[in-house]
């Protein structure tokens, strides 16, 4: 969740900063490098959900992102680092778990 609010808050930054387009998406990147284009899509929705995110023009701003980069390929590289974290929250999970004796 953490990487997730990064990306969030770099979309948002960008956005507010009057970044459009690719100029916001290689913003994002450039500050949170591991984001993948799936991840930014989904900082993208957070915050078009986010109740205190009221500006109409970044919203048009994160929501054009958003749907530009919905179907993007997903490379490699995202599809490895999305299994590394899945096997971190399950090694967390696991290790969260009480033995039931």
């Amino acid at each position: 969740m953490k990487e997730k609010k990064r990306v969030y808050e770099a979309l948002v930054d960008g956005a507010m900063d009057g970044l459009v387009d690719d100029a916001l998406f290689e913003f994002v990147r450039k500050r949170c490098p591991k984001a993948s284009s799936k991840k930014i899509v989904r900082a993208s929705l957070l915050a078009l959900t986010d109740p205190h995110l009221k500006d109409r023009n970044i919203l048009d701003v994160i929501y054009a992102l958003a749907i530009k980069h919905r179907l993007d390929g997903i490379t490699i590289e995202d599809e490895q680092d999305e299994e590394a974290e899945d096997e971190d929250r399950r090694a967390a999970a696991d290790k969260d778990q009480q033995p039931l004796s």
